[in-house]
């Protein structure tokens, strides 16, 4: 990455590296003294999980796209950022987008299976379309009839503290796509599961 943006090319990083192997990743770039003004980096799964273990410092600037981050400003982030401390007993104990999934994900299927009356696989995955929860970041997260989500789209800048600062976000929610629209191998294809497959 270095020896290309030091070509004298404008040089950018599209990072899909994801969980903790992007810590040793973060890290070389720290060693390699990869700026964000001379190389910025936009990682697609990165959060204040994994950057709470490295020095940040030398990664201000570089960006994150995700769903949530702990710096938005919510009453119910600050409630559910509250709850996470006081459970593992850490004052600084940071919170980050899979924990947000999670949460999101469980409360949908318990209102699934109240909705089915039953917790039959089946009964339950045809229950659970249309289901809603509060984002932690605002809105509602809604399960769409191809099994992903309808969220909020972030874009935050890395900060010394280890925070993310939001940058940019989308206006409404956005449709999760179960496939790409730009890949030819996929774009043709749908995932619909309204219609049971008994």
């Amino acid at each position: 990455i270095k020896k290309y943006g030091g070509m004298g090319i404008k040089t950018a990083v599209i990072s899909t590296i994801n969980g903790d192997a992007n810590v040793p990743f973060y890290k070389e770039l720290a060693n390699q003294e990869v700026s964000s003004e001379e190389i910025p980096v936009i990682a697609f799964s990165v959060g204040e999980q994994e950057l709470s273990g490295i020095d940040t410092g030398p990664l201000v600037g570089h960006l994150a796209a995700w769903n949530y981050f702990q710096s938005v400003e919510t009453e119910n982030n600050a409630k559910f950022i509250r709850a996470w401390r006081k459970f593992t007993g850490n004052p600084d104990a940071v919170t980050n987008d899979p924990m947000e999934a999670t949460l999101i994900g469980f409360n949908m299927w318990a209102k699934a299976v109240q909705k089915a009356g039953t917790t039959d696989v089946q009964a339950v995955e045809e229950a659970m379309l249309g289901i809603t929860h509060d984002n932690l970041t605002g809105g509602l997260a809604i399960m769409n009839k191809n099994h992903h989500l309808s969220k909020p789209v972030f874009i935050g800048e890395i900060q010394d503290d280890g925070q993310i600062e939001v940058v940019w976000e989308t206006d409404t929610l956005v449709s999760g796509d179960a496939w790409s629209d730009f890949l030819p191998n996929s774009k043709d294809l749908i995932a619909d599961w309204s219609k049971p497959l008994r």
